[in-house]
């Protein structure tokens, strides 16, 4: 049996079919990266750089005080999940009247962030509920509020299964 010779229309169009695949690929890869972009994790670096004296400085006050805040969250059987602040001051007296709010927030994607509104259930308790929580890693952000002024500020990292 004899070859087929390989001529030059042959070569051309491997040629083609090889860059075509590889390009189409490479459209492919770049429209899946755009898609799934998060976006930045600060809106202007500027700006939070010039911010950055006054986080220092209301994190010595919030050291200051010598609060006492334990949270904890747990899974709900909705899917949802559960938080509870409870506050006291260093004389471990219940602090009451703070505007306390949490955020749950997706260590890798932004746009899953969770809000989790706080009220006061009792004296230095205060409660709040976000539904339809995903499982994984979280950053649980609490903060408190007096006057209008952030008194208290917590980051950590949970995992909800």
């Amino acid at each position: 049996m004899a070859s087929k010779p390989l001529t030059g229309t042959k070569v051309f169009l491997m040629l083609v079919a090889f860059f075509g695949v590889v390009i189409g690929v490479n459209v492919t890869m770049m429209k899946l990266a755009i898609a799934t972009l998060p976006g930045t994790d600060v809106d202007s670096p500027y700006a939070a750089g010039l911010t950055y004296d006054r986080e220092i400085s209301a994190a010595h006050d919030q050291a200051a005080r010598k609060w006492q805040v334990n949270a904890h969250i747990e899974r709900r059987a909705d899917g949802g999940a559960a938080l509870q602040v409870e506050a006291r001051d260093a004389a471990g007296r219940p602090v009451t009247g703070l505007k306390f709010g949490g955020r749950l927030e997706r260590p890798t994607d932004k746009r899953a962030d969770l809000p989790v509104e706080l009220t006061e259930a009792g004296i230095g308790v205060y409660r709040g509920t976000a539904a339809t929580v995903a499982s994984g890693q979280w950053d649980l952000v609490i903060e408190g509020e007096a006057r209008g002024t952030r008194v208290f500020l917590s980051r950590n990292r949970v995992i909800l299964n």
